[in-house]
C-alpha cells in the first residue's frame, strides 16, 4: 500500500533564473547512502518527520514548465508541500551578495540556481551535525545510516516500499521520545561515543524548546542551540544554514574549510578559522553563501597531512 498522494506544483519566482534542484538540496543528504534522502530517477526523495507526522517527498524538476513538481504522502504531507517553497529557496535573498574576489564571482557566475534551502526542521540536522562532531564524514554518515534503519520508521508511500525502483526503503528518523530510548550498547555498535549520545538525549529531551530556534533569527537561534551542553558554534552553524537558511552563518571550529578558504582566495596554505574570517568579512551577513560558492570551485590545498584518524568505537 503506498497511500494517497497529495501533489504541488512550484515555480521559481521569474527574475531568479534557473534553479539548482540537485545541487541546492545536496547539503541536506548525509552520504550516498542515507536512508533519508537520495536521488533515483532523477528525482529527489526525502523521508522527514513533520511536526504532523511522518512524511515522504519526491521532487522533480520539470525542466518544459520551467517548475519543481513534488509529490508527498503520509501523515506530514501537506506540511512538507506547504514548506516546498522554502525547502527550494524562496526565502533566500541572492540578490544581497555582492562578489568580492575574482574566484567567488566566476562561481556565482557559474551557479546562479544556488539557494539556500530552508528546512524548518531542527533535530532533523542538528543529530547527524552532532554525530559529525570530532570524527569523519564517513563514520558519522555510517553511524546516521545504522541509528536510523534501526529505531527510524519506513517511509509513507512507495519510499518506504522495496521495488524496483527503490531497492532500499527509505526511513524517517525517529521521534524524540524514540531517540531517548535507544540503549547505551546500541550507541557503541554506531560507533557513537557517550559525549556526541549524551548531547543527542540532551537534545531530543528539549525538542520543542529548540524546535523553536526555526522561526527565530541567527544569533537567537544560535544561542538557543548553544545553551545546550556539547552543542556549540560549529554545530549550531551547520544545523542553522539548513533550518532557517542562514545566510550568515560560517562554519568555525571546522578542520578542513579554514583551509579550503583561505587557499582558494589568497594560495596560503596554513589558514585557520582567524585567518578565513578576516578573508570573509567583506561578505557580512552573506559569510555562508560566499564559502558554499569557494566550495564549488574545487580549489583545494594540497594534502600534506594523514587523512583524521578513524577511531572505530563499535570495535572497541
Amino acid at each position: 500500500m503506498t497511500g494517497a498522494v497529495s501533489v504541488r506544483r512550484w515555480a521559481p519566482p521569474e527574475p531568479w533564473g534557473p534553479h539548482d534542484l540537485f545541487h541546492n538540496l545536496r547539503v541536506l543528504q548525509r552520504g550516498p547512502y542515507d536512508p533519508a534522502q537520495r536521488v533515483v530517477g532523477g528525482a529527489v526523495w526525502r523521508a522527514t518527520r513533520t511536526p504532523c507526522g511522518p512524511a515522504a517527498l519526491c521532487l522533480e524538476p520539470d525542466a518544459g514548465a520551467g517548475e519543481v513538481v513534488a509529490r508527498a504522502w503520509g501523515p506530514g504531507a501537506e506540511w512538507a508541500l506547504d514548506g516546498l517553497p522554502a525547502l527550494l529557496g524562496a526565502e533566500d535573498d541572492p540578490a544581497a551578495f555582492v562578489p568580492r574576489h575574482r574566484l567567488v564571482a566566476e562561481a556565482h557566475r557559474r551557479r546562479p540556481g544556488l539557494r539556500l534551502v530552508r528546512t524548518g526542521l531542527v533535530l532533523e540536522s542538528l543529530i547527524p551535525s552532532i554525530l559529525e562532531q570530532k570524527i569523519t564524514t564517513e563514520e558519522a554518515h555510517r553511524a546516521w545510516r545504522r541509528l536510523l534503519r534501526r529505531h527510524g520508521e519506513p517511509a509513507p508511500g512507495p519510499a518506504g516500499t522495496p521495488s524496483a525502483a527503490m531497492p532500499e526503503p527509505m526511513y524517517v528518523m525517529p521521534e524524540p521520545r524514540t531517540w531517548a530510548l535507544i540503549p547505551s550498547w546500541e550507541w557503541h555498535r554506531a560507533g557513537v561515543d557517550h559525549k556526541r549520545s549524551s548531547t543527542i538525549l540532551r537534545a531530543v529531551a528539549r525538542a520543542r524548546r529548540l524546535q523553536e530556534a526555526a522561526h527565530m533569527d541567527l544569533a537567537a537561534a544560535t544561542a538557543r542551540l548553544t545553551a545546550i551542553p556539547g552543542i556549540g558554534p560549529w554545530t549550531a552553524a551547520e544545523t542553522l544554514q539548513r533550518v532557517i537558511g542562514a545566510a550568515d552563518a560560517v562554519t568555525v571550529g571546522d578542520l578542513h574549510l579554514p583551509r579550503t578558504v583561505v587557499y582558494a582566495l589568497t594560495g596560503e596554505r596554513d589558514g585557520d578559522d582567524e585567518r578565513m574570517l578576516e578573508l570573509l568579512a567583506p561578505y557580512a551577513g552573506q559569510r555562508h553563501r560566499a564559502t558554499r560558492l569557494i566550495l564549488t570551485t574545487g580549489r583545494v590545498p594540497p594534502r600534506r597531512a594523514p587523512r583524521f584518524p578513524r577511531v572505530d568505537i563499535a570495535r572497541l
